[in-house]
């Protein structure tokens, strides 16, 4: 048992999910700072616990200590203060999943400043975006070429960007180097007080949300934000004091909060990082091979690709309890992931505003498909187009109730700097995901789509989960997103856009196959009457399905 989650959580273990779900507690200090209260008081009470083991694609491996976090990190807040950063400054790091993305977020807490983690496929006009509209001051990033050009291309148009630094070896013109600058600065950084030190309630992190439907909103969190995490580590991905877990996501997006840092090291377990450019299934199964992690979560696209793969010569039984979030994983892929590697993959959802809402936790047994069951720390339900509560069978929207008594820990604060956008999904008490569900009679919830995913089609609402799970059940299918697209006489009519798998070449029979398959496997309605093949699926950089833009490029090819 962690001794620092226990000073959190005065109950640790639980009988039931319906014990946990009623009696779980954890207790906000008046004052929390991750970077103190947790990785500094590791490296006090067990300085040589594994905080961060790392690799590349290059087989390369760095272990970190939590009193290497603490040393680093303390440095790294005072070459940050040097070039005149301080409590509430906002600072963008892009930085992968190098080392330094954990010294660097661990010094902005220390400071109090705020941190704004950008994915490395950011192009210029992201970057100016993202600069502008959140007054970024300072930028650190790796020295990779891409990336640079990008930030340079984007460097006359940023108005408050100050100062960039590069990490790496070969810092470009105009970069500060982040190693010469480390070795410059004071070792030690004591925690301020007063003023100058970060209230609970004070902007943490912010995170720019996946960007489906219209321009990134500014999520952003406060310093008490890690706690919601607690049940996210614990009690869904299972993570184990001294061992090490390994969420497979780039350090630019909210999965990162969720898996690679916050509530695993506040239960005491190790990081597993892999760095890599691109996903490449074997070169992933290679670097979990020199990983070993006892805990896995991956987003639905890593299981997918997986299970296409030859798993024969890989022994992955050091992996204990498997999750998935993100996505949800169509039944198809859950079974054959349990049949070639004997892992129950347990299914979370949240978003970028939250912890984890609803999962799979131990004591439930798990219905393929479905997303499980709610978090202690949310009061969720379901509501129709006037928000009342909906029947068992009948699908809502996913919403939070009561935020109005008490704020969960876990949940976002709003949409920074735009109450106007924040009040359109949360007022009176209550946060309107946008993600629209069903709940059956024993309480578990079964995702649908986006509202805006959601196909009208004679009459029939649809979502597309449902059938793209029938789709990917098809050998044919590695990939396919269903989306509503236009018609004269039906309105709407379901849409397929399909990736192929190996071996397969699109053609007319395979359409009127898949067509057919469809047809026999769920309700006939539900078929796709477009089917399209294309070699990739638009997708954020957080890997979700763009199913808007290819709603936006059907809707332009019939004006």
């Amino acid at each position: 048992m962690s001794e620092i989650m226990s000073r959190y959580c005065p109950r640790i273990t639980f009988d039931s999910y319906e014990d946990f779900k009623q009696n779980y507690v954890c207790n906000e200090p008046e004052s929390f700072n991750f970077a103190y209260d947790v990785v500094d008081e590791w490296a006090r009470l067990d300085p040589e616990k594994p905080a961060l083991v790392w690799t590349n694609d290059n087989a390369e491996m760095k272990r970190f200590s939590f009193a290497d976090m603490k040393a680093l990190s303390d440095r790294a807040a005072n070459m940050i203060r040097s070039f005149g950063i301080k409590k509430g400054d906002v600072v963008m790091l892009i930085l992968k999943q190098r080392p330094e993305v954990w010294v660097c977020m661990t010094a902005l807490m220390k400071m109090g400043a705020i941190c704004i983690p950008a994915s490395y496929q950011l192009t210029p006009k992201d970057i100016v975006y993202r600069c502008n509209i959140a007054n970024v001051k300072m930028l650190i990033c790796v020295d990779e070429d891409e990336v640079v050009r990008h930030i340079n291309a984007a460097l006359p148009e940023c108005q408050t960007l100050e100062t960039l630094i590069s990490v790496g070896d070969n810092p470009p013109k105009g970069y500060r180097c982040f190693k010469d600058e480390m070795q410059k600065a004071d070792a030690v950084f004591t925690r301020p007080t007063g003023s100058e030190a970060a209230k609970n309630t004070d902007t943490m992190l912010i995170y720019f949300s996946s960007g489906t439907t219209g321009m990134p909103k500014m999520v952003w969190h406060d310093f008490a934000f890690p706690l919601g995490h607690i049940v996210t580590a614990k009690y869904w991905q299972c993570v184990i004091d001294g061992r090490i877990h390994m969420t497979q996501t780039d350090s630019g997006w909210a999965k990162f909060a969720w898996g690679k840092i916050f509530g695993q090291w506040i239960c005491g377990a190790a990081i597993g990082a892999y760095d890599t450019e691109k996903f490449v299934p074997h070169k992933l199964l290679d670097a979990l091979m020199r990983i070993k992690p006892a805990t896995f979560c991956a987003p639905a696209t890593i299981y997918r690709y997986l299970i296409k793969e030859d798993l024969s010569g890989y022994d992955l039984s050091f992996i204990e309890h498997a999750s998935l979030a993100g996505e949800p994983l169509n039944p198809e892929v859950f079974k054959k992931i349990k049949e070639l590697t004997g892992l129950t993959v347990y299914e979370g959802f949240g978003q970028t505003e939250s912890s984890v809402l609803l999962a799979n936790f131990p004591w439930i047994e798990i219905k393929p498909g479905s997303m499980g069951k709610p978090s202690p720390l949310y009061h969720i339900d379901l509501i129709d187009a006037d928000g009342n509560p909906c029947e068992d069978g009948v699908v809502g929207s996913i919403v939070i109730k009561d935020t109005d008594k008490k704020h969960p820990l876990g949940l976002f604060h709003g949409y920074y700097k735009d109450e106007e956008t924040t009040l359109k999904s949360w007022h009176d008490g209550v946060y309107n995901t946008g993600d629209m569900a069903w709940r059956d009679a024993d309480g578990y919830y079964w995702f649908v789509g986006r509202s805006d995913d959601v196909i009208k089609c004679s009459g029939y609402r649809i979502g597309p989960f449902e059938v793209e799970s029938v789709l990917i059940e098809h050998p044919s299918v590695l990939e396919c997103a269903v989306t509503a697209a236009p018609d004269p006489v039906r309105g709407q009519v379901v849409k397929a856009t399909i990736v192929l798998a190996k071996g397969y070449e699109p053609s007319d029979a395979l359409i009127k196959e898949l067509q057919d398959y469809v047809k026999k496997t769920t309700a006939p309605y539900k078929y796709p009457r477009i089917v399209e093949f294309v070699s990739a699926l638009p997708k954020t950089t957080s890997d979700k399905i763009q199913r808007n833009v290819i709603r936006e490029r059907d809707l332009g090819k019939r004006q």
